[in-house]
């Protein structure tokens, strides 16, 4: 697959979570999809991206992706985002707060056939909790 293709696949990622069609992550994850950096108890493949982003969505559902840098080559592409939101939902046995946070995150993915296959990441948590704690600002 081209590099145009696989930044395609990138910005359709972003726009399914950001708008909630979660359902539809099969269209650019493949349904084996290895994340190495999971989150904790976090399933595997696909369903275990896809439930992962549902249970941050019931916590933080305005949750907003906005890519600040993106470098792609012919086979991967990483992306430095900022990861912003309003706690509106329990998040980590911690209940709504209405805070909002404002967090960096990045992801490296490697794609093969206009799919994700790998992916490689981490967002600021630390902070994204101080945040929604009232322990410092966005």
């Amino acid at each position: 697959m081209s590099r145009e293709a696989n930044l395609e696949a990138q910005k359709k990622m972003g726009e399914l979570i950001v708008s909630g069609q979660l359902d539809r992550l099969g269209e650019v994850f493949a349904d084996d999809v290895v994340d190495h950096d999971p989150a904790p108890g976090q399933g595997a493949g696909v369903q275990g991206i896809m439930d992962f982003w549902h249970t941050f969505r019931t916590a933080f559902p305005d949750v907003n992706l906005e890519p600040q840098t993106i470098v792609a080559d012919e086979e991967n592409v990483a992306v430095v985002l900022t990861v912003s939101g309003t706690h509106q939902g329990t998040f980590k046995g911690m209940e709504p707060t209405g805070r909002k946070f404002s967090v960096r995150g990045i992801q490296v993915g490697r794609f093969e056939n206009g799919k994700l296959v790998e992916r490689w990441g981490a967002t600021d948590e630390a902070t994204l909790t101080d945040q929604i704690r009232g322990q410092s600002q966005p």
